[in-house]
């Protein structure tokens, strides 16, 4: 008797024409928007948001704007973000300088998936990762975006990380992406922010988790018990979105969660770094 994985594949299969989805190779739409303003080497400030791909919906597009009104981050990871294929209007939502990263079209909404890295400066170098495994809803991969910047002291580079962990497979397939991912950010040495979506709804995947950003380094920005409560999860089960670091010269990281913005079925992370001035030394 097939187990409920295989049922679920099963009807996927026959309701989910295969030719709907069409996977993506490492390709990146990307844009440059007004004047290149430097990120701050002794602050930076960071929203990471999974937004369930609601980008065209109006309260979404009314809360985003709040936000960067509010906090005016220097750096933005979003996840689950929708671009349609004409993309007519996208000029205009924005002015950062970012880069999307689809990892499939849909071609009955004419739209592709994907992840989105905004920054106030263009970056200078950009990686996809595709992995090599397929969730079974839509047969399609998971990705990472990995975005290089110059910080404004001009000696120091940042190395940005947005990923959306992959979900409904097995554990194996979830440790392998996150290798692929200590593998690809193991030869860097300077300041790193990896922040995603990381589906880490059971104790197990937590584990792997803890001990791939341990192996590089990185150091989990700590939110309040309060504010972490509200963090997207699944019943019981630990936070699904994580925001990492890695600096020396870091004195401070903190966090909080807009708990008020309902837009989205994950709630935005926001993290602030302040640096002391050893790295000018």
């Amino acid at each position: 008797m097939p187990n409920i994985q295989e049922h679920v594949n099963t009807l996927v299969t026959k309701f989910v024409p295969s030719y709907r989805f069409i996977r993506l190779q490492e390709l990146t739409i990307d844009k440059n928007n007004s004047l290149q303003t430097e990120i701050n080497s002794q602050s930076i400030k960071v929203l990471s948001w999974n937004i369930a791909k609601q980008n065209y919906n109006k309260t979404w597009v009314k809360d985003f704007y709040q936000i960067i009104e509010t906090y005016q981050p220097n750096l933005i990871f979003l996840q689950e973000f929708s671009l349609r294929l004409e993309a007519d209007k996208l000029e205009n939502w924005l002015k950062m300088n970012w880069t999307f990263a689809p990892n499939f079209v849909d071609i009955h909404h004419q739209s592709y998936s994907g992840i989105l890295t905004a920054a106030t400066i263009s970056p200078l170098t950009k990686k996809v990762i595709t992995t090599k495994h397929y969730e079974p809803i839509v047969r399609t991969p998971k990705i990472s975006l990995v975005t290089e910047y110059l910080l404004s002291d001009k000696i120091t580079n940042i190395l940005t990380i947005n990923s959306h962990l992959i979900n409904f497979v097995d554990l194996n397939k979830f440790k392998i992406q996150l290798n692929e991912l200590e593998q690809a950010l193991s030869t860097y040495r300077g300041p790193l922010i990896f922040s995603g979506d990381f589906n880490t709804w059971s104790g197990k995947r937590a584990v792997i988790l803890n001990q791939v950003t341990t192996q590089l380094g990185l150091i989990p920005v700590i939110f309040a018990p309060h504010e972490k409560e509200k963090i997207k999860r699944f019943l019981l089960s630990p936070p699904l979105d994580h925001i990492f670091y890695r600096d020396i010269s870091v004195k401070k990281a903190s966090a909080k969660v807009l708990d008020q913005i309902c837009s989205s079925d994950h709630k935005p992370l926001l993290a602030e770094f302040t640096y002391t001035n050893t790295q000018k030394n």
